[in-house]
């Protein structure tokens, strides 16, 4: 599926903006919320209207990891692997939705349904293991919580 993208509603954060290179961050984090993510074409496009390098603007996009390059899940869901988690077996968390998903961490599937992420510390430790799924902290989780929630958003 080919994602059509609307350099028109780019244009118009680049002109809030008022064309400024500084701008840059605040551009490519509203450009993100209109696409779901950074394709290279809208990467492209910003540059030429900011009249800087196209290295310049993936450099930005690739350094800072709040930034992606890739076509993200409709349903985001994040597993803490700190410290605290860790020791509360975050890693059966992250096995169940390895095999629940089909994928690894990092990945999507293949459907936009889900993507899957790890985190090394949400703050949440006093309710570890913790998830977030679509920005919403999910604490005290297990196994069967996890799966649960899996099916009710499928």
């Amino acid at each position: 599926m080919e994602d059509v993208i609307d350099l028109n509603k780019i244009d118009k954060v680049v002109s809030d903006y008022k064309g400024e290179r500084r701008a840059l961050i605040p551009i490519l984090l509203k450009s993100q919320d209109i696409c779901g993510y950074l394709p290279g074409e809208v990467l492209d496009y910003i540059a030429k209207k900011l009249k800087v390098s196209r290295s310049s603007v993936y450099g930005v996009a690739s350094f800072y990891s709040q930034f992606y390059r890739e076509r993200r899940g409709r349903n985001i869901i994040q597993v803490c692997d700190g410290t605290a988690c860790h020791v509360k077996r975050s890693t059966e968390l992250i096995k169940t939705l390895k095999e629940n998903l089909g994928i690894s961490p990092g990945e999507t599937t293949k459907d936009y349904e889900f993507t899957f992420d790890i985190v090394y510390c949400l703050g949440c430790c006093a309710v570890s293991p913790t998830v977030v799924i679509n920005g919403e902290v999910q604490g005290n989780m297990t196994n069967k919580k996890l799966e649960n929630l899996i099916n009710f958003l499928k």
